[in-house]
């Protein structure tokens, strides 16, 4: 009898079609792994503030996601795939010791948010740690401002001089409700944001510049300058897309809500 029509051969033909199933269920349902933080663009983590992670969850589209935390700090791309991966840094609440944690956001095969996922679960307890202004039983102190920065800054400057005066009212308004809730800083995060007008070099630096003018200006107020970190967020964070690449008046005012500065305080009443 020929070796082809053999039942050796029928059985063996069997468990090849057998093993080859269970290898690509085996690789479907394996859980993707997390890029080497080092892949990313970044080479660091991205300073962002926690609650906007908390944000993140089932169901919400890839432009949600986006808006929440920016696009992907890998080269996995942004369409097409079924996974980004970022990388945060959250304050500790000790000085200004951070730690980096690697974030996994998977897509289901309609390009919703399927599952989140920690690279360290222990990263999960620095996301929402308490709605702002709230008072914990451990008397932890928890605020997140953010302010427009068509009202803090002269269009396109950046410097102590030109902060207008309704913008330095509603700074001086922060650090007064501070001093008088008797808080004690552990840290002050500032982030400067702008909007997509412009190149992101050049919308890099104005976000730093304005970053590190309201920092100088809280230490002007009387708040500890060892507590407060300023960085630069350019145009990788929106909160609001808007159509059209011609800059029109209309695209401009469109895009206001994303010039803005988020000033983030945590410490200990």
């Amino acid at each position: 009898m020929p070796l082809s029509s053999s039942p050796i051969r029928r059985v063996l033909s069997l468990l090849a079609l057998s093993c080859a199933s269970f290898a690509a269920l085996a690789a479907e349902t394996e859980l993707p792994k997390f890029p080497p933080l080092d892949s990313s663009y970044l080479k660091t983590g991205d300073f962002v503030a926690p609650d906007r992670v908390g944000r993140v969850r089932p169901d919400l589209s890839k432009d949600q996601v986006r808006l929440q935390i920016g696009n992907p700090h890998f080269s996995e791309g942004i369409f097409a795939v079924h996974s980004w991966n970022y990388a945060f840094n959250f304050y500790t609440g000790k000085n200004d010791e951070y730690v980096t944690c690697q974030f996994m956001v998977n897509y289901g095969s309609d390009d919703h948010v399927a599952s989140t996922r920690w690279k360290d679960p222990d990263c999960q307890k620095y996301v929402n740690p308490a709605k702002p202004g709230t008072i914990l039983a451990d008397q932890s102190y928890h605020q997140r401002v953010t302010l427009a920065a068509d009202g803090l800054f002269v269009f396109g400057k950046s410097g102590l001089a030109d902060l207008t005066g309704p913008g330095r009212a509603k700074i001086d308004s922060l650090v007064s409700q501070l001093k008088q809730d008797g808080v004690t800083l552990a840290s002050v995060v500032v982030t400067g944001h702008t909007d997509r007008i412009g190149s992101e070099t050049s919308n890099f630096t104005l976000s730093k510049a304005r970053a590190e003018t309201i920092r100088s200006y809280l230490v002007q107020q009387g708040l500890d300058e060892n507590a407060i970190k300023a960085y630069g967020a350019g145009l990788s964070q929106p909160v609001f897309q808007c159509p059209g690449e011609a800059v029109t008046p209309q695209l401009v005012q469109c895009l206001q809500p994303n010039r803005r500065v988020e000033i983030e305080v945590m410490g200990e009443k």
